[in-house]
């Protein structure tokens, strides 16, 4: 098998289907002893990804990329990776940040876990995102913040520095990591997810059962490198995964 970075998002994609999983799991292992690296990208906290773990079957990663890209553990008990961090801080300003969204009654704070220094976390209705996100982009703007909003599966809204993104995460890792783009693939169902297949030339899946706003994406940016499964969540991945090969 070669070896090969395999980096995946969690809710919807890696799970979901407890049989595929079982399978996945086993090839997982398999990768993992011919050298490969495993890495969960995901919008949850270090705190709901530990939830998730006692309820689903996953895989001990070697990275964990969480909050939506905004921090890297190597250790799942452990801070951050502080390289990282740092590069977060130019342009953002959490305070500010806040205090232009108080403007906007329709943003309704996630819970606490899922704030972060680099992140700032919103439910937001896909109906009021349609008027509400352009103007909220502007005044962010005007304040001189250089931030970027990201908006998922019609109703998470999360607030980063320009520079924090799944992509941007994975980027970072698989430099560190020391992988070629062509050794590397991503799975992905979600808007929070496009950073990931927009990173550059990485091999990418997009499950079966992905949200219209990546299906959107995908429609807008055709290329080989990326499969769109037929399968759902882990059935998709394995599907992806023989599609290029590496099954």
């Amino acid at each position: 098998m070669t070896q090969i970075l395999f980096v995946t998002d969690l809710d919807h994609t890696l799970v979901g289907d407890d049989f595929a999983h079982e399978e996945l799991n086993e090839w997982l292992l398999k990768a993992r002893e011919t050298g490969s690296k495993i890495v969960y990208s995901t919008g949850r906290s270090l705190i709901r990804y530990q939830e998730l773990t006692t309820e689903a079957p996953l895989f001990t990663p070697d990275l964990l990329i969480a909050s939506v890209g905004t921090a890297i553990y190597s250790r799942l008990d452990g801070e951050p990776n502080a390289e990282w961090q740092e590069k977060l801080t130019a342009g953002w300003n959490r305070d500010r940040v806040i205090a232009v969204t108080a403007h906007f009654s329709d943003l309704v704070p996630q819970a606490n876990s899922e704030q972060s220094p680099f992140k700032v976390s919103f439910f937001l209705t896909e109906e009021a995102s349609i008027w509400l996100l352009p103007q909220l982009d502007t005044l962010l703007k005007q304040q001189g913040l250089d931030v970027q909003l990201i908006y998922s599966s019609g109703r998470d809204l999360d607030i980063l520095p320009r520079h924090a993104n799944k992509g941007s995460a994975l980027t970072f890792v698989r430099q560190t990591l020391g992988f070629a783009p062509e050794h590397t693939i991503v799975c992905g169902d979600s808007g929070n997810d496009i950073a990931l297949f927009a990173a550059g030339s990485e091999l990418g899946i997009i499950v079966g059962n992905a949200q219209p706003e990546l299906l959107s994406w995908h429609r807008d940016h055709p290329t080989p490198n990326h499969y769109l499964a037929k399968s759902h969540c882990a059935a998709g991945i394995l599907e992806g995964l023989q599609y290029f090969g590496f099954r």
